[in-house]
């Protein structure tokens, strides 16, 4: 099976859709080099391009076995091509011909012959342009339901983003995959078993945009720490986009400018020590297609308070505590909670590492590689695989 793999989100700073897939390329790979039957004739070509950047080292050894396809073109006239004309067709870009195209996003790449599939991760686009930028408000809200009904698959990554797409998108169940993300490796490796010594911080992980909530949880904090001067410090782990300008501003000068730090994007090979300085995660989405975040906290025994919105209770389960996202005093009440009832903390501690037993990249690979085969042996536009919660 030759599977092209649009590689280009996972280039730089992976967030949340880089990671998913860098990660579910390097498991095909691994699962292939393993003898997994399902990936014993796999052929992944992965396709980036960039003007500046190229991937690195350390992405290009864990892919080993795969072909990377890196083209000296900039992003977004590639994509301003690929989205509005539907040409070139990739075959001219990456030596040909593929069985399968999947894009990570939610637009198909234009393919001569091979079968497309598409990636919806969340659906906050069409639900909230505003809280979007580039092309996921110049092209998404117009192109998405046109290119999930052309498509022969669409991939997501929750059962709550899978019934987004058949309610909002009009696709049939049965041309839905959920292919959601596992543990990472440096969480997999040795689970905290004991909290931190000392007080910890509380950690936000996410970029900073409208619909990760980031005044909200400021407010929040701002209201816990006027009745509790010593409260640990708030750290905001992730990239910012132009959305976060007032709220950066906002912790640079007042009464958080001594309570809230802001560190920047996290790279994966410092993401275990971030988790490891955590008193407890918060993350008051308004939405989320998974919120990696929290099986990242859980996985290492950190804490979660979260959204009660979009797919966390999904992806927590009982193993957190989930709060309104917009109600501010209960975001305050929940991190004071975990912060000063050991009990509470250490409860959640165990339920988290309970509950992100159940997310495993093998198996959501397998999912896939399954729901691809299904793909070749039907009409086009016809059949998925659908990998339900535990």
């Amino acid at each position: 099976m030759r599977l092209l793999l649009d590689y280009r989100p996972a280039l730089r700073s992976r967030t949340g859709v880089g990671e998913w897939i860098h990660q579910l390329a390097r498991t095909l790979m691994g699962l292939k080099a393993a003898g997994d039957p399902l990936a014993a004739d796999l052929d992944l070509t992965l396709f980036t391009s960039s003007w500046s950047e190229r991937p690195e080292g350390s992405a290009r050894r864990e892919l080993s076995g795969a072909t990377i396809v890196d083209r000296r073109i900039p992003v977004r006239p590639l994509t301003l091509v690929w989205n509005r004309l539907g040409w070139p067709a990739v075959e001219t870009l990456a030596p040909g011909p593929f069985d399968v195209v999947q894009a990570t996003g939610p637009i198909m790449l234009p393919s001569r012959r091979g079968r497309r599939a598409i990636t919806v991760h969340d659906l906050d686009f069409l639900r909230h342009p505003e809280r979007t930028w580039g092309e996921m408000r110049r092209d998404f809200p117009a192109l998405a339901r046109r290119h999930a009904a052309g498509a022969d698959m669409v991939v997501t990554t929750s059962e709550f983003s899978a019934r987004s797409v058949e309610r909002q998108l009009g696709v049939p169940a049965s041309r839905i995959t959920v292919c959601r993300p596992g543990v990472p490796d440096w969480a997999a490796a040795a689970g905290r078993q004991d909290p931190r010594p000392g007080p910890g911080y509380v950690l936000f992980v996410g970029t900073l945009e409208p619909r990760k909530n980031v005044p909200g949880l400021l407010d929040a904090y701002q209201r816990m720490v006027a009745n509790w001067p010593d409260a640990p410090t708030l750290v905001l782990a992730g990239g910012s986009t132009p959305a976060a300008e007032p709220w950066l501003a906002r912790i640079a000068d007042g009464p958080l400018a001594a309570k809230v730090e802001a560190r920047g994007y996290v790279a994966d090979r410092d993401r275990r020590a971030l988790y490891d300085g955590a008193a407890v995660l918060v993350l008051p989405s308004f939405d989320e297609g998974f919120g990696l975040p929290v099986l990242e906290a859980m996985a290492v025994g950190v804490p979660v308070v979260a959204t009660t919105r979009g797919a966390i209770p999904e992806v927590a389960g009982d193993a957190a505590l989930l709060v309104d996202p917009e109600d501010g005093d209960a975001i305050a009440h929940a991190i004071k909670r975990v912060l000063t009832e050991p009990g509470l903390a250490s409860s959640l501690r165990a339920a988290g590492f309970t509950r992100a037993r159940k997310f495993d990249w093998a198996a959501s690979a397998r999912t896939l590689l399954e729901a691809y085969r299904l793909l070749l042996a039907s009409p086009p536009a016809a059949i998925g695989a659908r990998q339900e919660p535990n």
